[in-house]
């Protein structure tokens, strides 16, 4: 789908997400994965991630009880092959500052990886 990928992500204090996502127009999506009914159950902060995108997904496997998931979520079920959107959630679109910040931020958080793995060393100093 064009969409370039980041995982561990953190789009605000306290808040780490497993998967954001930027689209070829700029379209920010947020991708939470989920391995059983109980990590679902204990999961306390998932609703903080809706306002950091336009689209909010679930990633779980087959087997997962999907009627917990809330129904305007989007989702996508995966096993070790690939994945596959079942359902596409609403777009709510983020305001241009927002939507401004956290692209920037993505993209800071993508370059500082990526010179990591260049040059390790690199990093080793004061931000």
């Amino acid at each position: 789908m064009g969409h370039a990928s980041l995982v561990e992500f953190i789009p605000a204090r306290g808040l780490r997400v497993d998967v954001i996502s930027l689209g070829p127009k700029g379209e920010i999506w947020i991708v939470e994965c989920k391995s059983s009914r109980a990590d679902f159950a204990t999961d306390r902060k998932w609703q903080g991630y809706l306002d950091f995108c336009d689209r909010y997904f679930w990633a779980v496997d087959a087997d997962f009880p999907i009627d917990l998931l809330p129904a305007e979520s989007g989702l996508i079920v995966a096993d070790a092959y690939g994945a596959e959107i079942q359902r596409m959630p609403q777009e709510t679109r983020l305001a241009a500052a927002r939507r401004n910040k956290l692209t920037r931020e993505f993209a800071r958080s993508a370059a500082l990886r990526m010179q990591g793995l260049a040059d390790p060393e690199s990093l080793s100093g004061p931000f």
